[in-house]
């Protein structure tokens, strides 16, 4: 019986050796003796069992410090509830905390014990101290891989929503440093030269600004490293590094260990993101994958804002000269009418330039000769004001210039003949050397005006200046302003006249010479104003076309007009179509959906497009080449033919008609009317007509008012004609009169 318990007791003592933890017998208290431990107290806490159970304090002071007071009043609980419980009531206890090392290092124990009376009564703690680090090791790293995913995550939101980058830098930093628990995070953006570093954003540190700026790039520095080659960089322990020789940060001293990853950019390296701890082997692979994460989310946002800012800077910028656009000019000047509100005394002014004759550059010299030339004019009008003001393009040859907190139209005006004598020297292009001049209108604002007011205030003048001969400036005054306010008036009562179907439409014949039959209409637009009675086209039309209203009435004047052919080609069925001339302005040709919105009409109207005769202004032969020539081609694709009207009284280019696709061309009535009486205006009919028979396009005399005007162009070679001496423009209900009795043409001629 002994003997088996003597057995028993070694194998139960052998298991106890064999198994990995801390088997203890303990006497309570912080200072208790410990009777018993085993020889894992040397693996897992580094003492051996002497010294261990020699020195009752050793366990409270191995206790990490923050978990002793936990550890501690769990003893003390446990000792209390056996007193008033008894042994056999008496419950296992289970507590998780850390302990120090014999050499320093942290390790995590499950204490796991008992109080049980000992031999004389006395209560003792039978238990066992196993060694969890690497378990809690594992929880921790899948609680900060949940918070560092939680992170990103977060970020990323942020990033998206738009937050600004600054913002969004600082917020990196404070994340990376919370979910790795450590002291510091920190942002360094590469300088434009690529060989420099600035401190951006930083967290746990406050750097003096003096430090935040590192000029070249070392190869030995981490950060530079980093940014050179685009690979993370893990340092476990700078006390052992020998790679690099410090740390970036002026706190380089408090690192043991870091992290640096580059954080891309759009076009080269944007710069560098740090994570910085005061303990060696702060960090783990998985931790350089989530510094790596909120790199990219910072890399992503940048080249996002980056793209937003280009797309903004297009936005509010002329792409040719860089100068800002009339949207950005008319944003600035209402904040600077703003503050004239608000100081008087103050004043702003407008400039509004346009390089005179701008057209006969592009036309003789090409399309790249005037692009350098508008960079050139860019250039020197900057050069002529003051920093604080603001240069423009508005399009085409047409600049501004605000000037803001003057104290008279003197200092303006000042500045229209720095302007102007900045012109003074030639222009020097590949192309050659170019003279120009500038046209300038000045409008004052005294904080009454509105910026749309301004804007049309100074183009008023500046158009005055070219009437006056241009290569010269004027100034706004109570007379622009009566006409200004004239047009506006205008402006309104036509819109109103769209919306109550004021305008109407007359129609004047175009005969044959050859056998004097109708072979055409030109459909010409006027309105019955209630109060002003009938308003020539003259007086409206120019204001159409600044306003943009010009594009709503073209597109009535086409659809009208196919109404009304489609009865007249109801009305004569067997005979051909008659032509339809159709006056068109420059402001629809530049209208990139003209081509489309007259391709729907004429699908809808059932008529041969062939029989449509756009009636372009003879200026169509001075526009851009490229351009119109490409326009004028997609209305061609429709179907239609394009007339050139009032040919001859320009200066435009016969090189240029040869190129565009024209079908026919009509003589100007001044030269008509002097047919007979003057000889150069015969000699200028007679070359009108020999350029289209040389062209192979129509020739049409307008304006043909006598029967020895229709034989001096019968004469000329032209094939039409079209005038009173046939009939007024009259209403489509008289031109179905006509269309029924041709005679009533003739009339005229008796």
């Amino acid at each position: 019986m002994d003997m088996n318990r003597s057995e028993s007791s070694r194998d139960y003592q052998a298991i106890v050796e064999r198994v990995p933890a801390i088997v203890y017998i303990a006497g309570t208290g912080e200072n208790g003796v410990w009777h018993y431990v085993n020889e894992w107290i040397k693996p897992i806490l580094g003492f051996t069992v002497e010294e261990w159970t020699s020195d009752p304090t050793l366990w409270a002071r191995q206790l990490h410090p923050e978990d002793r007071d936990v550890a501690l009043t769990a003893e003390a609980e446990g000792v209390m509830e056996f007193g008033a419980s008894g042994p056999e009531d008496s419950a296992a206890y289970f507590l998780d905390y850390r302990m120090l090392h014999k050499d320093g290092h942290v390790v995590w124990i499950r204490d796991s014990s008992v109080v049980v009376p000992g031999p004389d009564g006395t209560p003792l703690w039978h238990g066992v101290l196993m060694d969890i680090s690497d378990q809690k090791l594992i929880e921790q790293q899948l609680e900060r891989r949940g918070v560092a995913q939680a992170t990103v995550a977060r970020l990323g939101e942020h990033a998206l929503a738009g937050t600004p980058i600054p913002d969004l830098l600082d917020e990196a930093c404070r994340a990376a440093a919370e979910a790795l628990e450590i002291e510091a995070a920190a942002v360094f953006q590469a300088g434009e030269d690529r060989n420099s570093l600035e401190l951006r954003a930083e967290y746990g540190w406050h750097t003096e600004e003096a430090l935040r700026r590192q000029d070249g790039l070392d190869p030995r520095s981490p950060i530079s490293h980093t940014l050179l080659t685009g690979k993370p960089l893990l340092v476990q322990n700078w006390d052992e590094e020998t790679r690099f020789t410090h740390p970036d940060p002026p706190n380089a001293h408090e690192v043991k260990s870091s992290i640096g990853v580059r954080i891309e950019g759009p076009a080269h390296p944007w710069g560098v993101f740090g994570a910085f701890s005061s303990r060696p082997h702060a960090f783990s692979e998985h931790d350089v994958d989530f510094v790596v994460s909120l790199a990219n989310i910072l890399a992503d946002a940048i080249e996002r804002q980056d793209a937003e800012d280009a797309m903004q800077h297009r936005a509010l910028h002329d792409p040719l000269t860089g100068l800002p656009n009339r949207v950005l000019f008319t944003d600035r000047l209402e904040q600077a009418l703003e503050r004239v509100r608000r100081h008087t005394g103050s004043l702003a002014a407008v400039l509004f330039i346009d390089v005179d004759h701008f057209k006969q550059v592009n036309d003789t010299l090409g399309h790249q000769a005037g692009d350098d030339l508008l960079i050139g004019v860019a250039t020197r009008l900057r050069d002529a004001v003051r920093l604080t003001d603001t240069v423009a393009r508005f399009g085409g040859d047409e600049f501004g210039l605000l000037l803001e907190e003057i104290a008279s139209e003197r200092v303006a005006i000042a500045a229209a003949e720095r302007v102007a004598a900045g012109f003074a020297r030639p222009f020097v292009l590949d192309a050659g050397s170019q003279f120009v001049t500038v046209s300038i209108g000045i409008a004052i604002a005294d904080g009454r005006q509105d910026a749309q007011t301004m804007l049309q205030d100074a183009d008023a003048a500046m158009y005055r200046a070219k009437q006056r001969g241009r290569a010269r400036y004027d100034l706004f005054d109570e007379d622009l302003r009566v006409r200004a306010l004239a047009r506006g008036r205008i402006e309104n009562e036509l819109r109103r006249a769209m919306e109550l179907h004021e305008l109407r439409l007359v129609y004047q014949p175009v005969v044959r010479l050859a056998d004097e039959t109708l072979d055409g209409l030109e459909a010409l637009v006027r309105w019955e104003h209630p109060q002003r009675g009938l308003v020539l086209p003259e007086e409206f039309i120019p204001v159409a076309e600044e306003s943009g209203l010009i594009d709503r009435i073209g597109l009535w004047v086409i659809e009208q007009t196919l109404r009304d052919a489609a009865r007249w080609k109801d009305a004569r069925p067997d005979r051909p179509p008659l032509g339809l001339g159709i006056n068109v302005s420059m402001h629809q040709l530049h209208n990139r959906r003209f081509a489309e919105q007259l391709a729907d009409a004429i699908d809808g109207g059932d008529i041969d497009p062939a029989s449509i005769h756009l009636e372009l202004d003879e200026c169509v032969l001075r526009e851009d080449a490229e351009q119109i020539h490409r326009n004028l081609l997609a209305l061609k694709r429709t179907g239609v033919r394009l007339v050139i009207h009032d040919f001859g009284t320009g200066d435009s280019s016969l090189t240029r008609l040869v190129e565009l696709p024209i079908d026919a061309i009509k003589v100007d009535r001044r030269f008509v009317a002097l047919l007979g009486h003057d000889e150069d205006a015969g000699r200028i009919a007679q070359a009108v007509a020999a350029t289209g028979h040389a062209l192979g396009v129509g020739v049409v005399g307008l304006g043909a008012e006598t029967v020895a005007q229709v034989d001096e162009l019968r004469r000329l070679g032209c094939t039409h004609a079209q005038g009173l001496i046939y009939s007024a423009p009259v209403p489509a209900a008289e031109i179905a009169r006509i269309i029924a009795d041709e005679s009533l043409l003739r009339r005229q001629l008796t």
